[in-house]
């Protein structure tokens, strides 16, 4: 587990969080304690999701899917609240690792503890097959090891994604490479035999150390597990043909859950757990673990008064002042009082890694502008497998502060590329006056301040037409981060005119996207806006830090 960072959320809903556990393509997960002391892992998704409204909805019927699961060797969905700002959902928390910490750190596992493993996720399979569903993304990580038994966690979040307007690009599947089934790769439908593929690929691997279908690219895997026999390395015996039968190319000739289950374990995987089913190592593990999840602060001090009680429901934004720490107050100098205040996060480094297409509509009756309708950017690895999003909001052009507008503060239009310098300018000596060089920070937003950005840092120095003139670096609120590289293309008295685009060492998931930007003085505070329609006209108000 991470600790908070400084522009983390503390409080989601009524939990206060103790700490990040870690995160993924769908947002963060959070180690979180309620008001009564149980304690939860509360999943928060990518900003940019909020803002499809067809994700949404999906959301809302997985996480009522989810919560009928509840069964035996599965985490269960405690809470959840799809319409909050940045939707969210708590489940119980496992103390254990996931199976591939524990391989990863251990090694593989011994085969009565693979045969458990195996009759614990069966169990939970057929159970969940039962209620009419489909897990989609069986994979050692999605696999805690706990004392009581293995946890099957991830019910329907990952889910939420298929099928919207977002995710239906040809060649998206939602699943894990090396872990899909060929039908899901092959885009031929998923059923519950999917699942058990995955599964059988999860017994390889907790027996080996190694998926049955190696390779060193997302490609390469995707290959294999459609055209390729399994490599099954050293099972032996039973463990073996049942592996090998979960793997089977044909969906039809897998095995049920319920048979995998009794096979695995003829009275049941509860009496196995209970006689003791983790190694040595693995155990101690999970006992350290919980012996400082037990010693973790909640908040109060030795001598201080408990943490006040959060309102135990209710839609709880990240712009709310119920998110305690540094999702604060807006800025009220430019967020225009109809639309949600834009959040306040304090910088740091990180990722950002938000990417929506959209067309803006009227904001809806309760006040929070989103009703929009929305196409997440993907970038896919290789054949079909990773999908990445990029660095900036791409939204409809909404109407947009005058503070942000561009220009002189008399009124007159920005600066465009094709305008010759205006008298005074010293575009033509190439001087950045000295007023505007250094480091500036501050609260960004996009589309008239519907749309928060996190924080902006902006370091400019000198430099003449065509040449770098600083970057800038973008945090988005849940402290993802890319970078910008300005160039500039004029300079003078009242305005800078420069050419932002991705910096090269960007991970996949930043947008390169060339775009206009204008930094401007208006006493102590650098005005950043960038003439983009589609990202919504990102804009900033900068104080200097350096």
């Amino acid at each position: 587990m991470h600790p908070l960072e400084a522009d983390e959320p503390t409080v989601i809903g009524p939990y206060r969080l103790l700490g990040r556990l870690g995160s993924g393509g769908m947002g963060r997960v959070y180690l979180g304690r309620s008001a009564g002391g149980r304690t939860v892992a509360v999943k928060v998704v990518h900003p940019h999701f909020a803002l499809d409204e067809e994700f949404r909805a999906r959301f809302r019927r997985e996480v009522d899917a989810a919560r009928r699961v509840g069964g035996d060797w599965t985490a269960p969905v405690l809470d959840a609240d799809p319409d909050a700002s940045v939707p969210w959902v708590a489940t119980g928390y496992a103390a254990g690792p996931s199976l591939t910490e524990a391989v990863r750190d251990g090694g593989p596992l011994p085969e009565h503890s693979v045969r458990v493993l195996g009759a614990g996720l069966a169990e939970a399979l057929a159970h969940v097959h039962g209620l009419g569903l489909v897990h989609r993304d069986v994979k050692p990580s999605n696999v805690l090891l706990t004392l009581d038994g293995p946890r099957l966690i991830d019910f329907g979040i990952a889910r939420a994604t298929d099928g919207t307007a977002s995710l239906t690009s040809t060649g998206v599947s939602i699943g894990s490479p090396g872990y899909m089934s060929p039908e899901q790769i092959l885009g031929k439908g998923v059923t519950g035999a999917a699942d058990v593929f995955s599964l059988g690929a999860v017994l390889v691997y907790g027996a080996t150390g190694e998926s049955p279908f190696p390779g060193d690219s997302s490609a390469a895997l995707l290959y294999k597990v459609v055209h390729e026999q399994p490599e099954l390395g050293a099972l032996r015996g039973e463990l073996r043909d049942l592996a090998a039968a979960c793997l089977a190319k044909d969906a039809s000739a897998r095995p049920a859950p319920g048979e995998l289950a009794r096979r695995l374990a003829p009275q049941g995987a509860a009496p196995l757990v209970a006689a003791g089913w983790l190694p040595g190592p693995v155990v101690e593990r999970v006992s350290r673990s919980a012996v400082r999840l037990l010693d973790l602060d909640t908040g109060a001090g030795a001598g201080e008064p408990p943490a006040p009680r959060e309102a135990p429901s209710g839609p709880v934004a990240f712009n709310s002042p119920s998110v305690e720490g540094s999702f604060g107050p807006p800025d009220p100098s430019y967020a225009p009082a109809p639309t949600p205040a834009p959040v306040s996060a304090p910088a740091a480094p990180g990722k950002f890694s938000v990417s929506v297409a959209a067309t803006s509509v009227p904001e809806g009756p309760d006040g929070r502008g989103r009703k929009v309708s929305c196409t997440v950017a993907l970038a896919v690895a290789g054949a079909l497998a990773a999908v990445t999003v990029g660095s900036v909001f791409v939204l409809g052009m909404l109407r947009q502060d005058d503070d942000y507008a561009g220009g002189d503060q008399g009124g007159q239009p920005p600066a465009s590329s094709g305008r010759p310098s205006a008298p005074g300018d010293s575009a033509a000596s190439g001087k950045v006056p000295a007023a505007y060089l250094g480091t500036w920070r501050g609260d960004a937003d996009a589309s008239g301040g519907r749309v928060p950005l996190g924080t902006f840092t902006v370091t400019l120095r000198q430099a003449t037409p065509g040449d770098r003139l600083g970057t800038v670096l973008q945090r988005d609120p849940i402290g993802n981060t890319c970078t910008d590289v300005l160039t500039l293309k004029s300079a003078g008295k009242t305005q800078i005119v420069a050419v932002g685009k991705g910096a090269e060492g960007n991970g996949g998931q930043c947008a390169q996207t060339p775009h206009t930007v204008r930094l401007r003085l208006t006493g102590e505070t650098l005005v950043y806006t960038s003439d983009d329609p589609d990202a919504g006209d990102p804009r900033a108000r900068l104080s200097r830090v350096g």
